[in-house]
């Protein structure tokens, strides 16, 4: 959702007047949706001399267990409590259940913000 900066109205429902123009610090960018595919990825600037790497498609997964880390390749999103309709389009987000190569793990890093999966591998029930 984009940064809109200050509501236009008081607490009492009273308008409230401008000061100034939206600064750039107040910009705000729509969600990156990692989906699973051919790795693809975007460097967008952010605050101070830093670039953001975001993830707009990625087959490859960090998955650790015990320690040990692995890279395996993602196969489809199982679960996404972010949003029921992200399972079906295969997109990743943090806290999404992925099945990988080396079995079903949660995602925890954010793939559209830093611009790689990590992700822990869940226990079979």
């Amino acid at each position: 959702m984009k940064h809109q900066g200050r509501s236009k109205r008081k607490r009492t429902g009273g308008r409230l007047a401008r000061s100034r123009n939206k600064k750039r610090y107040q910009l705000g960018r729509e969600p990156t949706e990692t989906t699973v595919g051919e790795p693809r990825f975007r460097v967008i600037d952010s605050r101070g001399n830093e670039k953001k790497v975001r993830a707009l498609s990625t087959n490859v997964a960090q998955v650790s267990t015990d320690g040990e880390t692995v890279e395996a390749e993602i196969e489809n999103v199982v679960d996404n409590p972010a949003n029921v309709n992200y399972i079906r389009r295969n997109i990743i987000t943090k806290g999404a259940v992925i099945d990988t190569s080396e079995g079903r793990a949660r995602v925890t890093s954010r793939p559209g913000q830093v611009g790689h999966v990590n992700a822990v591998l869940l226990d079979d029930e």
